[in-house]
């Protein structure tokens, strides 16, 4: 009995945590993510990098959090039902899980390698690529922005709630997930961003990943969302028209 009390402990504090958090309201949630988010991401660039002289990671910081900040403060006056589908993390499909486990160590490859990037200097972007890349990783959240406006129940995890609807118009009128189409360019646009040609690696790696995610996600929404087949009939493409 005591080895298990002793080895119980040290994960007290994390379930104490996860139960706070579970009974915070929107506003509080939000007041704690988002600067949270914000010093995780910074401690993995400058404690990789073993500096804050870092500019790309700065600027790709404030490329990133400005207009996130901005988003949060919109849906929290516009539709906090929506905030409070997005901090649901939990995800009910295995697959859905899987996906997760698997693609956890390449999301903290791919923002740790530029720090170490940076550190041991094995790449050199120029400046007008990082630029470029940064306006990319804007444009890419923006959209995703856009699906948000547009479908409110785009939620983090894999899930068709009561009342849903199939949404078809804006985005959804190209193509099937413009969120992901979004999700990727950023993606693909955050190792330039922040001056590595070595992390494009684990983030063109998560790309099978996405796609699997996608193709589940279809398959629960086919089975449990009204009208959905018929949507997919009518919008061919599931990224990009003309590709996928």
């Amino acid at each position: 009995m005591i080895g298990k009390s002793a080895g119980a402990v040290p994960a007290l504090p994390f379930l104490l945590l996860s139960f706070v958090i579970s009974r915070m309201d929107v506003i509080a949630k939000a007041l704690l993510l988002f600067p949270a988010t914000f010093l995780l991401l910074g401690a993995l660039f400058f404690v990789s990098a073993g500096t804050l002289d870092y500019w790309q990671a700065w600027l790709y910081l404030l490329v990133l959090f400005i207009p996130m900040l901005a988003v949060v403060a919109y849906f929290l006056v516009k539709d906090r039902e929506f905030l409070a589908r997005r901090f649901q993390a939990r995800e009910r499909e295995k697959e859905q899980k899987l996906i997760q486990l698997l693609g956890a160590p390449l999301f903290l490859a791919g923002f740790l390698l530029p720090g170490f990037d940076r550190r041991f200097g094995w790449s050199a972007v120029p400046i007008e690529a990082v630029l470029v890349a940064d306006a990319l990783v804007f444009i890419g959240y923006m959209a995703v922005f856009w699906v948000f406006r547009v479908n409110s129940y785009a939620s983090r995890t894999i899930r068709v709630e009561k009342g849903q609807k199939v949404v078809s118009s804006g985005p959804y009128a190209r193509v099937r997930h413009p969120m992901y189409s979004g999700v990727l360019l950023m993606f693909l646009a955050t190792p330039i961003a922040l001056g590595s040609y070595a992390a494009l690696v684990p983030f063109v790696l998560y790309i099978p990943l996405l796609l699997m995610r996608i193709r589940n996600e279809e398959e629960v929404l086919k089975r449990e969302l009204k009208g959905y087949k018929e949507y997919c009939a009518k919008v061919k493409w599931r990224l990009a028209p003309g590709i996928w």
